[in-house]
């Protein structure tokens, strides 16, 4: 890349990273976009601003070949992005690269199930957390971090804070799942969490530990 070429990109890159940082992307997103932005400058080692169509044809055949659909995607998602919010053009992504829409089943577990692999469970905070994730259709995540603050026992739900997409939302609360959390709460009565992690005062290095995510993950296949 020639210097009037890199100068011309370190000023869009900039404004690419300003552009994600305001429309809220998460540092993950900006970390994989700008990632994108660079291999696809590296790619045809120029600014990726005068990019013509076949180019990008060209560069996304190379992307197919040589990586996962999921990588392809986020490719062109960054690409996109860039187009629209630092270049202000319009690209019509569909006739360059359409990765193919799967859509698979979610193995769903029945309740006699769920019944087996509590039952079968030898310690009373595995139980409680499994039963609690199945009865409320959490992820693994959403359940160890559910707050005291979370369980609202007067209107029947649980509030889920910060959950995919960065969205909060209700979910019903069971009277069997509130039980089974006031029972397992009486075992350690912490002020903030429903599933502390460890012995009392649950905390490392002043701040507040919640169960182990790979503990939950291996204990159903020693306890099941």
């Amino acid at each position: 890349m020639n210097i009037n070429d890199q100068t011309r990109f370190n000023q869009f890159y900039q404004a690419y990273l300003n552009e994600l940082t305001l429309q809220g992307k998460s540092p993950k997103t900006i970390d994989m976009y700008s990632r994108c932005i660079r291999q696809v400058s590296v790619f045809f080692d120029t600014c990726p601003d005068t990019l013509t169509a076949a180019q990008l044809k060209a560069y996304f055949l190379s992307v197919v070949q040589t990586k996962s659909w999921s990588a392809v995607k986020i490719a062109r998602n960054a690409i996109q992005f860039f187009y629209r919010h630092v270049l202000d053009k319009s690209w019509d992504w569909i006739p360059i690269v359409k990765p193919p829409v799967v859509q698979p089943l979610q193995d769903v577990l029945s309740l006699p199930e769920v019944v087996a692999i509590v039952s079968h469970t030898r310690k009373l905070r595995y139980q409680t957390y499994y039963w609690v994730t199945y009865s409320l259709g959490l992820r693994l995540s959403e359940s160890l971090n559910l707050t005291v603050a979370d369980i609202d026992s007067h209107l029947i739900r649980v509030h889920l804070r910060f959950t995919k997409g960065y969205k909060d939302r209700f979910v019903p609360l069971p009277q069997s799942t509130l039980l089974a959390l006031r029972r397992y709460w009486a075992t350690h009565r912490h002020a903030n969490l429903v599933f502390p992690s460890g012995k009392a005062p649950y905390l490392r290095e002043d701040k507040p530990l919640v169960m182990d995510k790979g503990g939950v993950q291996t204990i159903i296949w020693s306890d099941f």
